[in-house]
Formats: C-alpha cells, structure tokens, sequence
C-alpha cells in the first residue's frame, strides 16, 4: 500500500511517498503553489502514479499543543484533499523543517540545494513519523 506524506505551506507542498510495504519513507518532489485547483491537480497526478491509498498531512500545531493559523490553513487544505476519496490522516509536524534542515546540514548539504529540497525532506518525516507510530500500534496484533 502506498503513502505520500505532505509538507503543506503557503508557497510550496512537500511530498514523499513510501515504499510498498510502507516501512520507509523517500522524498519525492516539491509542488510549488499556484492555485487550489492546480494544486489539486498536480498531487492528483501523484497520487495516479503511485497509486496511492492514503495521503499523511503534516498539522504545524503550536509547541504548547493548540492550533494557530498555520494549522488551520492547512487543515482547510486537508478538506479540499476529500476530492481524491481516499483517507487524508493528520499528523503533528511540530520541528519537522527544524530537523530536516539539521539532517541536511549534517549531511553537508548546500544551502542552495538545501531550500531546494527543504519541504519534501519534511514531508519524509511526517511520513516516516506516521510510519512508525502505525507499526508501533499494529506490533501487538502479530
């Protein structure tokens, strides 16, 4: 079964996907933002292509737990992910660019290429994150 994860922000989306068995997570791609409707369009040619069943949407929620403006705006993007009729899942993404840029930086990652590839490095940890946790849940039932 295949998962993309989106890193949803006001000028680009991140996207990831996992392999087959959805264990691992990989970065995929960065949508930059247009409009909804080409938005819309361009994760429906995604999800086409890999055949996806699921869409894992990162919920920037505030350190302290609330949600501010951030979070809804892309809470009111999830709704719109309702066209594709497939589950569109939430998941806290509080620090994910905050580790993806120190994972890059780790990795000696330039700058430049580093805010090329920013967002769908976050949107492979809000995947991978969403990941494990399901593995976690599921160990019990082996």
């Amino acid at each position: 079964m295949r998962i993309l994860g989106l890193d949803v922000g006001d000028k680009t989306i991140g996207v990831a996907v996992c392999d087959e068995l959805g264990i691992t997570a990989q970065a995929l791609k960065t949508i930059r933002r247009k409009a909804i409707s080409s938005d819309l369009n361009a994760l429906d040619e995604i999800i086409r292509e890999y055949e996806a069943e699921c869409l894992v949407i990162g919920i920037p929620i505030n350190m302290n737990g609330t949600l501010g403006p951030a979070a809804r705006k892309v809470m009111n993007f999830a709704e719109k992910l309702k066209v594709f009729n497939i589950p569109v899942i939430a998941q806290d993404e509080r620090l994910t660019t905050m580790m993806a840029e120190k994972i890059m930086i780790q990795g000696d990652v330039r700058r430049e290429k580093r805010k090329k590839v920013i967002d769908q490095v976050a949107a492979a940890l809000i995947l991978q994150g969403y990941l494990d946790r399901r593995a976690r849940e599921h160990k019990d039932e082996i």
